[in-house]
């Protein structure tokens, strides 16, 4: 049960802080097998879409050997993501909340559960917490959330006061009911005995009876139309009676979902509790849709109650504790690999709770050197910077002692190695003339290792004596008066061994590739993001690259199909920029903020924004 709660905690964790489009890393090299690091290459499933809200296979899975989340068709590790390293790093850095007022804020929520608690709770104790709450909401780590607790609590407390008062009511009815029936039968009574005998004629007989008849109903009327009205009154008041308890309930309910999915577990907890104090009638199942049912169902494998959350919570808690504590003694064996997860996972479920709040800053920013270094090892492994990748290795090793270095190590002799063996070939190509084989041997050792120290050295003594260098060098220098930064790329590999005897042309090429493979890497993530359906995302990304290099053929023909793709955000964006630069700053400010609502994740959006706020409301 313990572990199938973990599981499902984790689960609703992730995916309400994680709830988007999977990342994908650029592809690795296929001689570069993946590091064992705390952001393992994030591993993509199926690339069909699906609804969220279809049947069971849509839902959320976890699998807590690989850590990999699938939800709708897609799997990625939940460590490997853009939004959590940003806030996994962001926290990493932030001073623990150990001042008075944070103290005392944990206080005050210690002090409202405790009066909250099965074996304590009385009607005094539950108005104490009902007190406590506003002065808790006065912190701004609260977030106010609890004055969403009071206010769910009072009107709770509104809606029984409603039912007790149409209970009154009803029970008036009641009796006005059977008064009206007493009276409706008194006069049915009294008219048949006030009558005489019906006439012998017969004629004479059936006029005597329909007027008998009539006074009869005339005498009954007002005693059974007043009935029927005070029935209807009686239904009407026990189905408002039922609906207003049922909707309180309902508000109730996604108030304490809510607090949930946001990881707020303290707050979930005396949700709960004030939920039970408040209903008393042991219903506490939760009235929430068939997929949410399954997602409990499946994730924590007991039926979704009010109880499941307070035990899911609970149960939370424990575990983000135990992290933290697991990270402590992880650090202090020296093992940051370990400890890193550890404190990683700790967080994705208990962001919020004391015990990650209060870890000094020097202790975290232990498992931030560590996960950056582990981050750039894994980029370095993904371009085919070995001597990077090795200092990065030679670096980790001596701070995590479980760090496992076989596999990036491995990846590195091996290019090194084939390397080695592909510039030998280049080397006896050269001395039998063989020019083919030559250009072909020089390519695949740069392919393998780009920035390998040994090619240029192998091919500074291959090109001495040759022209081909000397051509080499011409169409180079060509080729940069015409800005032709494309073309060199494409031909690098000639170029990079023709310059090798030359700095002043190996710098002028060292410019050229590194902007080239800055443009290749923002093209490749547009086309990765565009692939997910963020077309407006991809945009903004070749954006800010095409600003730098707007004379790139390749990058303006993808900068063209995504401007098309997400037109109307490109449109609301210039327009706005357009207005920005004429001075008028209200309307820009207008098509600022549509773009950020067609986009909320626009970075040029929330740039135009924050300079048009600032020229608004200048600094005093």
């Amino acid at each position: 049960m313990r572990i199938s709660i973990s599981l499902g905690v984790a689960l609703f964790a992730t995916a309400a802080a994680f709830a988007q489009v999977p990342d994908q890393p650029a592809p690795a090299a296929p001689a570069a097998p993946a590091t064992s690091t705390p952001a393992a290459s994030s591993e993509s499933g199926s690339t069909t879409g699906g609804s969220t809200s279809g049947s069971a296979e849509n839902l959320p899975s976890i699998n807590p050997s690989s850590e990999l989340l699938t939800w709708n068709g897609k799997s990625w590790n939940i460590n490997d993501n853009r939004v959590f390293q940003a806030r996994f790093e962001k926290y990493l850095n932030a001073p623990e909340e150990t001042s008075q007022e944070d103290l005392q804020y944990q206080q005050l929520l210690k002090a409202i559960m405790e009066k909250l608690a099965p074996s304590s709770a009385t009607t005094q104790s539950v108005d104490d917490a009902f007190r406590l709450l506003p002065k808790a909401s006065r912190f701004d780590i609260d977030a106010n959330l609890c004055n969403g607790i009071a206010d769910a609590v009072y009107a709770a407390w509104r809606s029984n006061n409603n039912s007790a008062r149409l209970v009154q009511a009803n029970a008036s009815l009641e009796q006005e009911r059977r008064a009206n029936e007493w009276n409706a039968k008194m006069a049915s009574e009294s008219s048949a005995m006030g009558l005489t005998t019906a006439p012998r004629n017969k004629d004479a007989a059936a006029e005597w009876a329909k007027e008998r008849q009539m006074r009869r109903d005339m005498e009954m009327q007002p005693y059974t139309t007043r009935l029927t009205e005070v029935l209807a009154a009686i239904k009407a008041n026990q189905a408002k009676k039922e609906l207003s308890e049922l909707q309180t309930k309902v508000e109730f309910q996604a108030l304490i979902m809510q607090l949930f999915l946001q990881r707020r577990f303290q707050h979930v907890v005396i949700a709960t509790r004030f939920y039970r104090a408040v209903f008393a009638d042991g219903d506490t199942s939760l009235k929430v849709g068939s997929d949410a049912k399954d997602l409990f169902a499946k994730t924590s494998g007991v039926p979704p109650t009010v109880g499941t959350l307070d035990a899911m919570a609970n149960e939370a808690m424990r575990d983000a504790r135990e992290g933290v504590q697991a990270y402590e003694f992880l650090v202090a064996k020296n093992e940051l690999q370990s400890a890193t997860k550890r404190l990683a996972e700790a967080f994705t479920i208990g962001e919020y709770m004391p015990e990650l709040r209060t870890l000094p800053r020097e202790k975290k920013r232990l498992a931030l050197d560590f996960s950056q270094k582990s981050y750039q090892l894994i980029s370095a492994l993904e371009v085919k910077d070995y001597a990077l990748a090795e200092k990065l290795v030679n670096d980790l090793q001596p701070i995590a002692k479980d760090f496992d270095a076989s596999k990036p190590l491995a990846a590195i002799e091996t290019a090194r190695t084939v390397s080695a063996m592909h510039l030998a070939k280049a080397r006896n190509a050269a001395v039998s003339g063989d020019k083919d084989t030559l250009e072909k041997e020089l390519k695949e050792a740069t392919e393998i290792w780009p920035r390998n120290p040994a090619l240029a050295q192998v091919s500074g003594r291959i090109f001495s004596e040759a022209d081909v260098q000397q051509k080499a060098l011409s169409d180079m220098d060509q080729l940069l008066a015409q800005h032709n930064y494309r073309q060199i790329f494409d031909d690098k590999v000639r170029f990079i061994a023709a310059s090798a005897l030359y700095p002043d042309r190996q710098e002028k090429l060292k410019k050229v590739l590194d902007d080239m493979e800055t443009i290749e890497g923002a093209i490749i993530r547009a086309t990765e993001i565009a692939k997910h359906g963020d077309s407006a995302g991809a945009w903004e990304n070749i954006e800010r690259v095409f600003q730098e290099f707007p004379q790139d053929n390749k990058l303006n023909q993808v900068r063209a199909n995504l401007t098309t793709e997400a037109a109307e955000f490109v449109r609301t964006l210039r327009t706005a920029q357009s207005l920005e630069e004429k001075g008028q700053v209200g309307a820009s400010l207008a098509w600022y903020l549509k773009a950020q609502k067609l986009y909320p994740a626009t970075e040029f959006g929330k740039a135009g924004i924050d300079r048009l706020v600032k020229q608004v409301l200048p600094e005093q």
